[in-house]
């Protein structure tokens, strides 16, 4: 076993980049599950579409524009998915909601090829991102430095929204019970729909910030996707708190696995998951709903 502190400390940071990039990703999707009882499988599209558009438009005005539009047209894209689709397919049960969302990852894949090709595209960073930063005696990539930061302010913008303000009181006695919350005068339906919006954006923001780390392609919504239900699964649905714990065993025991015990590591976070299952069924952090 290795004994070089720096060691540690470069796979801890890798860790914790991989979790605040799942933790972008699922905090949204966790929420739309615990609020709205709605089993979303395309969320993984979203995720894809915003680092196309991402790619898109800093190719035309810089990556800063990218990272800014890319969140932006996802969460317009959620909107008008939401009344042309999600809203009616709520109360069509999760078997229903599995199979549509499920095909709409297949239409999202060949929309994808049709605008931009099926070959992996790249995007750039600026150059002040595209250097090293001298953190605790090793040298780290400072763009990965940027995506924890990010996944940090996230959390605590959420945990602030959330824990803080009336809107974050009103989510979540919806998640809790939306019955109850409704009989309250809680705008149910408009909650629901803010929280899919957001969770969107979320998605098309952890894209376009995974853009210049990872190779674009049109299945990468497919392969986040099993990363993503693990992760939900083992925090529990509906939890900020639960979303950011399952991201971060998720990512520490993914990253260590692989440079600890490689011949183990693509079974160890299924072990994991299934330990949380017969132990915590609901999660490590579940809701009261």
């Amino acid at each position: 076993m290795p004994i070089d502190p720096g060691f540690w400390v470069l796979q801890t940071l890798n860790a914790l980049q991989l979790s605040m990039l799942l933790f972008l990703l699922s905090v949204g999707l966790t929420v739309i599950f615990g609020l709205m009882h709605f089993v979303n499988l395309a969320h993984g599209s979203l995720y894809a579409l915003g680092a196309y558009v991402a790619a898109t438009v800093a190719g035309l005005a810089g990556f800063g524009a990218g990272v800014v539009v890319a969140p932006l047209a996802v969460a317009t894209l959620g909107a008008a998915l939401y009344f042309l689709l999600i809203r009616r397919m709520r109360r069509a049960g999760p078997m229903a909601q599995v199979l549509v969302t499920f095909g709409l990852i297949f239409v999202a894949m060949d929309v994808t090829r049709m605008f931009w090709g099926d070959l992996p595209m790249g995007i750039s960073v600026p150059a002040w991102l595209n250097g090293q930063l001298d953190f605790l005696g090793i040298e780290y990539p400072a763009y990965r430095i940027l995506i924890i930061v990010l996944g940090l302010i996230t959390l605590a913008a959420l945990t602030l929204v959330l824990t803080r303000t009336q809107v974050g009181a009103m989510i979540r006695a919806g998640v809790d019970n939306d019955q109850m919350a409704a009989c309250l005068g809680i705008n149910v339906e408009r909650m629901f729909f803010i929280v899919f919006v957001v969770g969107c954006a979320l998605a098309g923001l952890a894209g376009a910030i995974a853009a210049p780390v990872l190779a674009i392609s049109p299945d990468m919504g497919l392969q986040i996707l099993i990363p993503t239900l693990i992760v939900i699964v083992i925090g529990g649905l509906g939890s900020l708190k639960g979303a950011i714990a399952g991201s971060l065993i998720f990512g520490f025991v993914q990253t260590f696995g692989a440079v600890l015990a490689p011949s183990l590591a693509s079974i160890l976070i299924y072990a994991l998951l299934a330990a949380v299952l017969v132990l915590r069924p609901a999660g490590l952090f579940p809701t009261k709903g």
